[in-house]
């Protein structure tokens, strides 16, 4: 085996060792805004949604951080899956109207809650029906959509009920996976000269 084919192999173990580290989580996030709504709107309303997906646990853990909107929220949650990534509508998988404990009546604010997604209390009860009709099913599918990059995020408001402001999750790359290939890849130039 030559040099460089040890070198990915040793690579590509060491990022499944991380991977394996971590256990089941999976980390998205998105920048939520009005320009990302379809249709696009000019709301001056800014936010940013942190979401780890536990497949393991069985858990999503969502942040959300929002300020600006114009109007005064009335519904949070996550849609899926959009015909295509990172753009067009869907319908609402997880809790409706909004989140349980997301702040509504308000123009800012914060959210950090961890949904269980054994519980068809943290699902859209049409989304489980489409879905096999199991809350397993549920989260296969929303794992799946989380993973091709048509899902999102949504606040919606009394201005625009159809959403003021979403950000399509995408998914974060794990620090030592990040690290392990830039130094792959500097021992691949380094081989080179």
């Amino acid at each position: 085996m030559s040099r460089f084919s040890s070198l990915a192999v040793f690579v590509m173990v060491l990022a499944g060792a991380a991977q394996a580290l971590r256990g089941g989580l999976v980390s998205y996030d998105a920048t939520l805004s009005g320009p990302g709504e379809s249709p696009p709107n000019a709301s001056p309303g800014t936010g940013f949604a942190a979401v780890d997906y536990n497949n393991t646990a069985h858990t999503l853990h969502v942040h959300v951080t929002f300020s600006g909107l114009v109007g005064t929220t009335t519904a949070s949650h996550i849609h899926s899956p959009t015909a295509m990534p990172g753009t067009g509508t869907a319908g609402v998988a997880t809790t409706v109207p909004y989140f349980a404990g997301f702040p509504i009546g308000v123009t800012s604010g914060t959210y950090d809650n961890t949904l269980d997604l054994t519980s068809a209390s943290s699902w859209n009860p049409s989304y489980v029906t489409a879905n096999g009709g199991t809350t397993t099913g549920a989260e296969t599918a929303l794992a799946s959509s989380l993973a091709a990059g048509d899902a999102y995020l949504n606040i919606h408001t009394t201005v625009d009920p159809g959403g003021e402001i979403r950000g399509f999750l995408e998914p974060v790359p794990e620090p030592s996976t990040l690290a392990l290939l830039g130094c792959a890849a500097l021992l691949i130039a380094r081989r080179r000269r």
